[in-house]
């Protein structure tokens, strides 16, 4: 399987890439509305002072007098300790201030206030003008007072609360990361509750699943109902076919060899009935391999789904060992059965296949006249099984490499086998939790096999 990512953290990155993306902004418009705030308030100081100015403007004698009003500067130095300037010219002579100060490029109008942005000294200032005719004698006199500030005051107030955006933006981004985590987690726990209920069942548990899940999440149960149903039709037509493959294999083979023997008792030509025992013998391969490979596909089905009740180990080996007892007797082979009542929980069919092969194998390779020993014992927690012949036992290579499909020892040559009956074996032990053990008898001379099952 392929890996692309996890979805939880793909989903977290982009959520918190969108909070990343608030917070610049977020940042952004309130650094702009702390500056534009600080200019504004800075123009309101200015016109109000320059204002202030304006109204203590009088006519005395024929002249324009006037009086600088201490409060008109003492309000501008209460927002900041920039330096201050003004100028107040009455027509084009200067009454008072800065002849420097530069003039506004959009004059006021009389009775308004205008603002501009000018340097003065090196430094950048901002300007507030206000316009107002005096009546000097029989003439009004246009006049016009000028106030300027520098505007460090106005940076340092929009560095301090960009600043603190700043921080705050980041503390919203933590924030929000933290929950885009939690809300990545919450909205997929739906998804995980339902790959939670799938890997409980157990493999033959082909059930719909009905659960309540979001609606995005309903196509996705929807395909899987659908596949698992497509998956027990399957599985059922596998088995009608295992069963049909049995009898369709196993029914023909076994006409071939009666016919084979039959005519083998009739026949006298020494060459004909060599070959006639070849074919009984290929026969006898086939039929053993084919049956082996059925076994073999319906213990692996039903391992998936094992049927456990109650066993008596005695009751069953007995019947198996019965089951067998004419094709031990063929070679003068005495099954020997030491039992102590032991109960373990299994599928009685795969385990009586189980101990088939375990014991077909024991006669099989055993020589005439020997004896075939089963004994049932039990350990605090299992079960054991211990089959032992005094055939050739199991070869000299690695024991544990035949329970492999199709494996057999360098002890079976000359012997129709198929290599299956220990893969049988494992995989029937394996599905009850236990195992098999192999080994060779002391010399030599004979296999002993256990098999291993956990007590209830």
């Amino acid at each position: 399987m392929i890996g692309t990512g996890s979805i939880g953290r793909r989903l977290t990155f982009l959520l918190a890439g969108v909070a990343a993306l608030l917070s610049v902004l977020s940042w952004w418009m309130v650094s702009g509305l702390a500056r534009e705030a600080a200019e504004r308030t800075q123009d309101n100081v200015l016109a109000a002072s320059a204002t202030a100015i304006a109204e203590t403007l009088r006519s005395e004698q024929g002249e324009v007098r006037l009086e600088l009003p201490y409060s008109a500067f003492s309000m501008l130095g209460a927002i900041s300790e920039d330096r201050v300037f003004y100028r107040v010219m009455a027509g084009q002579d200067l009454l008072t201030g800065y002849a420097g100060l530069p003039a506004l490029s959009d004059p006021p109008s009389p009775g308004q206030v205008a603002f501009d942005t000018g340097e003065f000294s090196g430094e950048p200032i901002r300007m507030a003008s206000v316009s107002r005719l005096v009546l000097a004698g029989t003439q009004p006199v246009p006049v016009t007072v000028t106030v300027a500030q520098t505007r460090n005051g106005v940076g340092a107030i929009s560095a301090d609360l960009s600043q603190l955006a700043a921080l705050l933006a980041v503390a919203f981004f933590i924030i929000a990361a933290v929950l885009s985590a939690f809300a990545a987690r919450t909205s997929l726990r739906p998804l995980n509750e339902i790959a939670a209920a799938v890997s409980r069942r157990g493999p033959s548990d082909l059930r719909p699943l009905k659960r309540d899940a979001p609606a995005e999440l309903a196509p996705l149960m929807s395909s899987l109902n659908r596949l698992m149903d497509r998956l027990g039709q399957s599985i059922r037509r596998s088995e009608d076919f295992i069963a049909e493959a049995a009898h369709r294999v196993r029914t023909p083979l076994a006409t071939v060899r009666t016919q084979a023997e039959i005519a083998l008792r009739s026949i006298d030509n020494e060459t004909e009935k060599q070959r006639l025992r070849a074919i009984i013998r290929a026969v006898d391969e086939s039929s053993r391999s084919a049956g082996q490979l059925l076994d073999h596909a319906a213990v692996t089905y039903r391992a998936d789904d094992l049927d456990r009740v109650p066993i008596d180990l005695s009751d069953l080996l007995s019947h198996t060992a019965a089951a067998l007892e004419p094709t031990a007797a063929m070679k003068d082979i005495t099954l020997q059965l030491e039992t102590s009542h032991v109960r373990v929980e299994g599928d009685p069919v795969l385990l009586d296949n189980a101990f088939r092969n375990v014991l077909d194998n024991a006669i099989k390779y055993s020589p005439e006249d020997t004896n075939v020993h089963m004994r049932i014992t039990s350990t605090a927690d299992e079960a054991l099984i211990i089959v032992t012949d005094e055939g050739p036992g199991l070869g000299d290579g690695p024991v544990q490499e035949l329970t492999e499909r199709f494996r057999r020892g360098s002890t079976a040559k000359g012997i129709v086998g198929s290599g299956l009956g220990l893969t049988i074996v494992e995989d029937v032990l394996s599905a009850h939790g236990g195992r098999v053990e192999l080994a060779s008898r002391q010399g030599g001379r004979g296999a002993c096999i256990t098999l291993v099952l956990p007590l209830p």
